[in-house]
């Protein structure tokens, strides 16, 4: 299996050898600048009909809902789709879109949007999940196309408890699962393995060992983007007395650089603290290991 650091030397190569798009002679904007943007909007006139064929209206018992339907303007690529507030952009093939996501203990609220030269337009529908709190969901998106914003999860050791200790178990896309129970869900959509796109990846961990967890973003565009906007929504302890959101927004520019986004610390009693990084004060000396807070926020590669 080709990997993704050989994919993308290869991408870059072929496009050293392929002559410059050139300027577009409607608005003086080269065909390469028009995709920095990441999203695309159809010049369609015409209002948008969205079928959501699932989830159907009613209850679940399963901890992964999909959603899939159809939109009538099949030029709309992505989709957005708003679960309980949290929002992602889903890749449209020929109009039709199709993922899983996890659902949270109670009703969940799912709502599809589509844009044109018309509008927004968008279709609702809520699902009871009658299922366990799930205590840890990490979901990371991009707003481009064409390019892998890699989620890398790292975990404490099961059984351990040591706050200080530094976190060993490494789940990614070339290692779905953990030892512990992680469980990592690989960006597919109408395909066999793992896309670049919008995302997005998904993190859960119905039994989170106590410590410390490491979430980063590793960045691989193709030549024609410059950056992405990589969005990390955690979910801890959901649909509980003690559940902590946290949305976490960081651009990525550098090829095979990675990002940490997020911290994260679980201690008895379901009490979670988050540190990010890239925005918050850095914690007082103790509060968190020194591994921690003397840990570089960017590095070259995956560790």
């Amino acid at each position: 299996m080709i990997s993704k650091s050989a994919f993308f030397v290869g991408i870059f190569l072929f496009q050293l050898c392929t002559p410059s798009l050139g300027v577009s002679a409607s608005n003086g904007v080269s065909a390469v600048e028009e995709r920095q943007s990441g999203k695309q909007i159809s010049k369609s006139t015409k209002p948008i009909s969205i079928a959501l064929k699932k989830p159907r209206a009613g209850w679940t018992v399963d901890r992964m809902l999909e959603i899939a339907g159809k939109v009538s303007d099949d030029t709309v690529d992505p989709i957005t789709i708003n679960i309980n507030g949290d929002k992602y952009l889903i890749r449209t093939i020929k109009g039709e879109f199709k993922r899983k996501f996890p659902v949270t203990q109670g009703k969940n609220y799912i709502e599809v949007s589509a844009t044109n030269k018309a509008g927004t337009f968008s279709e609702k529908k809520s699902v009871y999940a009658k299922i366990p709190n799930l205590p840890l969901l990490a979901i990371l998106t991009s707003d481009t196309d064409n390019v892998y914003t890699d989620l890398h999860i790292y975990e404490p050791k099961m059984g351990e408890a040591d706050l200080a200790a530094k976190p060993t178990a490494h789940i990614y896309w070339a290692d779905t699962s953990s030892e512990s129970g992680g469980k990592f869900y690989l960006n597919e959509q109408g395909g066999s393995f793992d896309q670049p796109g919008y995302g997005p990846y998904l993190y859960t961990h119905s039994s989170p060992p106590l410590g410390i967890y490491r979430v980063d973003a590793n960045y691989w565009p193709s030549g024609d983007k410059a950056h992405t906007l990589s969005t990390l929504n955690l979910t801890l302890f959901g649909g509980t007395a003690n559940e902590v959101k946290k949305r976490v927004q960081v651009p990525l520019v550098t090829p095979g650089e990675t990002v940490t986004l997020a911290y994260v610390k679980i201690q008895k009693g379901n009490t979670v603290s988050v540190y990010v990084p890239s925005v918050d004060i850095k914690p007082k000396k103790g509060d968190w290991p020194d591994w921690v807070l003397e840990s570089p926020l960017t590095r070259k590669g995956t560790e």
